[in-house]
């Protein structure tokens, strides 16, 4: 019955560290009744009958962690508490050793005490790896539920992102006139530095629109009513129309790097059925503005 009690006891000494079971040399000097700095000394004077998975040094987070688990554990029966907590103030930090680096440690050590109790060591290791084997799939099976569910809510917020991103085709039917204009409004309004416009055929219907914006305005055309221009360019001063023969679609350029295809003439606008896109390939963005650079530059 002691025996099995002091089993129990060493139970609370081991933590997994590494992927490990491991036991602090402060745990296993209280033990086999020596100070912990006869285990070191052992450690360093033997240091090739060690490898890392007989014996290691922890880092400053892993001996946090022991420190942490520690102090939560239940005192050992057999000890009393400032025996327990041994070895959490260190200078330097500690060394762990695993199955195969108690059994070396005991047969270096060459005592009576040290070869009764390092049966019961090996036997709590052995007892842990059961228990540690045995929740394993509960915690596999834990970190799952919480990859779902986190997977899940990164898809709730990127649907969430998703309602917020500005959408950059815009398909118009007949008859929706002022969502067209409107459309169009905002996205001139939203230029900071430049507007350019490419449309053959810029008539009346263009410079009511443009009327409304402050912003200033490029307009590239091939068929322009001068006398209307000059009328417009009498009480309104934010366009600069110049004539292009390149273009046949209708175009819409902002601050040079915004680009939007019009399916239909802006007069048009909301009459039929037509489609306003923004072309987000920087490539056909600076091809186009290099088909102006005669008039235009970048």
């Amino acid at each position: 019955m002691k025996n099995e009690i002091i089993v129990n006891d060493i139970k609370n000494m081991i933590y997994e560290v590494r992927g490990k079971q491991v036991m602090l040399a402060s745990d296993v000097a209280i033990m086999y009744n020596v100070e912990t700095k006869r285990i070191n000394e052992i450690v360093k004077r033997n240091i090739e009958r060690f490898p890392e998975d007989f014996c290691f040094q922890l880092n400053k987070e892993e001996f946090e962690i022991i420190k942490y688990q520690k102090s939560l554990r239940s005192q050992i029966a057999t000890l009393n508490k400032s025996d327990n907590i041994r070895g959490m103030h260190v200078k330097y930090l500690p060394y762990v050793f695993t199955e195969y680096g108690i059994i070396m440690l005991s047969g270096l050590l060459k005592s009576e005490v040290a070869i009764k109790v390092n049966v019961l060591i090996v036997k709590a290791f052995v007892e842990m790896k059961k228990y540690f084997r045995g929740n394993s799939f509960q915690r596999l099976n834990n970190i799952e539920t919480k990859i779902l569910e986190h997977d899940n809510e990164i898809k709730l917020l990127q649907d969430a992102f998703d309602k917020f991103k500005p959408n950059n085709d815009h398909l118009f039917f007949e008859g929706q006139i002022y969502d067209a204009h409107s459309l169009l409004l905002d996205i001139l309004e939203s230029s900071k530095e430049s507007i350019i416009i490419i449309d053959n055929y810029a008539d009346k219907k263009l410079l009511d629109l443009l009327s409304k914006t402050k912003k200033k305005v490029k307009v590239y055309s091939k068929n322009m009513d001068y006398d209307l221009i000059k009328k417009y360019m009498s009480q309104y001063n934010n366009v600069e129309i110049t004539e292009n023969k390149t273009f046949h679609d209708r175009f819409i350029i902002i601050d040079n790097k915004d680009l939007y295809h019009c399916g239909a003439s802006f007069k048009e606008l909301g009459k039929k059925c037509f489609c306003l896109s923004k072309i987000e390939d920087e490539e056909i963005i600076t091809n186009l503005l290099n088909k102006i650079g005669g008039c235009y530059e970048k």
